[in-house]
């Protein structure tokens, strides 16, 4: 089978289950299979061996069955880098950047940050952070054995220096000293328990602990401001990625935990997907 024989039949397959993305998803495909660039399997017409042709049609039925492309793929990028993902850890998404965006601006007039990203999955945040701020020591919590196995995959993979602890978020914070910290930083999980069950069906296949936020989604944030906020200077920062319509309730939270100058910043969609406060110096 050819190079664009083979392009239409994934896609057609694709598009005949109804997969979001077909085109898009043909091309991660065909791109990883042939190990080429988009450009370059643009440009092929050769014949393929029946083994790459069979790879492909493989990796198209896991995607027919709801599986991820990322997980189908074994890596994603973010950012400009690549991270290594699969079952058991939460998948890179681009809403993301927002927090990162906003964790990198408030850390800029910080010459040496201390920063712990808080569940911390395969470690997107704290790598990026880690790389774009030379100077800042970054550390990334993260309970899940499998999420951080990935963890310390990308770190290494993008040669960072974050410092990685395997731990549940209560267990270790008094591994820091009050005081001690420029920024917390977290994506933690934000969706209502009782939701879960009406995710996508790609989302049902990432782990429920990076999911499940409790009864409301609000948990973690909880459990972050009222054990991690004596750890973090007068004056140092907190950045939390946070669902569509919890701006209002998680700024509450963090009035009544005594930080100020709490700012939403919207995704490109213009749901705000960051909240950003400052430690109120007078405390």
């Amino acid at each position: 089978m050819t190079v664009p024989a083979l392009n239409s039949a994934v896609k057609s397959l694709l598009t005949r289950a109804g997969v979001e993305n077909p085109a898009g998803d043909t091309l991660e495909i065909l791109c990883a299979v042939l190990h080429c660039s988009r450009t370059e399997l643009i440009l092929r017409n050769d014949d393929l061996p029946e083994e790459a042709t069979e790879k492909a049609l493989a990796m198209a039925r896991r995607r027919i069955s709801g599986e991820p492309i990322q997980y189908i793929l074994g890596s994603w990028s973010f950012m400009g880098r690549e991270y290594r993902v699969g079952e058991g850890v939460l998948i890179p998404r681009d809403d993301t950047e927002v927090v990162v965006t906003e964790a990198l601006r408030l850390s800029e007039s910080t010459p040496d940050p201390v920063i712990v990203d808080l569940c911390s999955g395969s470690g997107i945040i704290a790598v990026t952070l880690a790389k774009e701020l030379p100077n800042a020591t970054v550390y990334a919590v993260e309970k899940s054995d499998a999420a951080f196995s990935y963890l310390t995959e990308n770190i290494a993979l993008n040669q960072a220096n974050v410092r990685a602890i395997h731990a549940d978020l209560r267990d270790c914070v008094n591994d820091f000293a009050d005081g001690s910290l420029d920024m917390i930083v977290s994506n933690p999980p934000y969706i209502r328990s009782n939701e879960i069950a009406d995710l996508q069906k790609e989302v049902q296949y990432e782990p429920r602990l990076a999911l499940d936020g409790g009864e409301d989604g609000y948990d973690f944030y909880k459990m972050i401001l009222s054990l991690w906020t004596p750890k973090i200077k007068n004056g140092g920062a907190i950045a939390f990625e946070i669902g569509e319509g919890q701006f209002d309730a998680i700024a509450a939270m963090l009035r009544d935990a005594g930080y100020t100058d709490i700012n939403g910043t919207p995704d490109i969609q213009g749901i705000t997907r960051a909240v950003t406060a400052e430690k109120n110096r007078l405390l």
